[in-house]
């Protein structure tokens, strides 16, 4: 079975050609997972945006963060219904 790239949200999309598979953000190489440790440190989304010369929306953070959020929530759902 092939994969295919698949668009999360509006700036977030996971594309097997593009850092194997992992969530990215649209039209970069910058990993959701990367953006979100930014975060967890406290930087600002500013911070952040210039952290990749611009290159990262500050509006596509705030998309990074609900997508985490909606995987915790799922895994921890599916956890108590073992």
């Amino acid at each position: 079975m092939r994969k295919v790239r698949r668009e999360l949200g509006q700036h977030i999309v996971v594309d097997p050609q593009i850092c194997h598979g992992k969530p990215t953000f649209k039209g970069t190489r910058i990993m959701v997972r990367d953006v979100l440790y930014f975060v967890a440190k406290r930087y600002d989304w500013k911070q952040i945006s210039e952290e990749y010369d611009g290159r990262l929306s500050q509006d596509a953070i705030p998309e990074a963060i609900q997508l985490a959020r909606d995987a915790l929530i799922e895994k921890t759902e599916k956890q108590r219904a073992v």
